[in-house]
């Protein structure tokens, strides 16, 4: 028996915690510029069709009344921590997955379903923030029960009354079913997980090839077996930034290199993590995406090694045309994830 607890719009049930002047409203958690997008929107937003990922501009005209808060992720990797902290506390294997998000298993124990809402509870009494619930046999099925009656929501499926519960819905629900795949299941007629999971593999096979096509009617059926696993290793460690306008130059761009550097040593100082390879991330104005990387003999956290050697790979990219956005991260860090928090590669939005 496994449990995924998906907390209920984490970054703005966090800001409401501080605000609560804010309850009841539509809240988004965006930035203010241009090219900025949405983190999370409270429920009343949603019901306006602002969601993550919804482009800040739209949001504004989708939502005019919303209250646009921009968003603190030190604040949010803090309270975060203190969320896991709590599920430990309770359960002796979690595996952590997100900020937002991890998986507990309850196999072997008398009353797996009151283990569960003790944990639900706790998270609620300790930190005043919400959280749902979702429970099964497998880590697939928990998942998508726990986004099944968000939010507070506690749902308990077998396989098959996952299969029948989610049968009518598009192959999409599913994680591990892109917008691609299942635009390509669309056009073979198959627009349901009930389609997918009947579809012949001989046919699956044919378009998708033995691996994917074999792995798509699993999920479908909610075949999945995936341990949980107590400790996920923070490979690596990033900090990124879109700029509201283009920037040309190495003038204009080593400055914000600088600052993002800074940002990244001062967490992994903290969380006394290092890792020996540092590298830069570059999109330019054509939406091509660039990397650069250099290993180093040892592993390092220090702002005045971070912050040389990105400067030296970016120089010698020397970017050909104007740069949209710009990143720098610390790779193969020697510290576990489980006891410092999930890595931040997921905060790297449009701010």
């Amino acid at each position: 028996m496994i449990a995924h607890v998906d907390m209920d719009a984490f970054y703005v049930s966090v800001e409401l915690a501080r605000h609560p002047e804010l309850r009841g409203k539509p809240v988004v958690v965006a930035g203010s510029g241009p090219r900025a997008v949405v983190t999370t929107a409270s429920y009343e937003a949603r019901k306006f069709g602002v969601f993550s990922a919804t482009p800040a501009s739209r949001a504004r005209r989708l939502c005019p009344d919303a209250v646009f808060v921009r968003p603190d992720f030190a604040l949010y990797r803090e309270r975060s921590r203190e969320v896991m902290a709590i599920l430990r506390e309770q359960v002796e294997r979690v595996e952590v997955v997100g900020l937002d998000e991890a998986y507990l298993d309850l196999t072997g124990l008398e009353r797996p379903k009151a283990a569960a809402r003790r944990v639900k509870a706790a998270v609620q009494d300790r930190t005043g923030l919400g959280c749902s619930i979702g429970m099964g046999p497998t880590k697939l099925i928990a998942k998508v029960a726990s986004d099944a009656e968000k939010p507070d929501g506690f749902v308990v499926l077998s396989r098959e009354a996952a299969c029948d519960r989610f049968g009518p819905s598009p192959p999409g629900l599913v994680p591990g079913i892109g917008p691609k795949t299942a635009a390509k299941l669309a056009d073979r007629g198959i627009d349901t997980l009930a389609k997918l999971a009947a579809a012949p593999e001989t046919a699956l096979t044919a378009w998708f090839g033995p691996r994917l096509g074999l792995h798509l009617g699993r999920l479908a059926r909610f075949e999945h077996e995936s341990e949980v696993t107590p400790v996920r290793v923070a490979k690596s460690e990033s900090r990124e930034t879109t700029f509201d306008h283009d920037l040309r130059g190495l003038e204009a761009l080593e400055p914000v290199l600088v600052t993002l550097s800074d940002e990244l040593c001062q967490t992994l100082e903290r969380e006394e993590r290092r890792g020996p390879t540092i590298g830069i991330k570059v999109r330019l104005d054509d939406f091509s995406t660039h990397t650069r990387a250099r290993t180093l003999e040892a592993p390092t956290n220090a702002r005045a090694t971070v912050t040389r050697v990105a400067l030296e790979l970016l120089r010698e990219f020397d970017p050909p045309r104007p740069v949209r956005l710009l990143g720098v991260r610390v790779a193969g860090l020697d510290r576990a994830a489980e006891a410092a928090g999930p890595a931040d590669d997921q905060l790297a939005l449009a701010v």
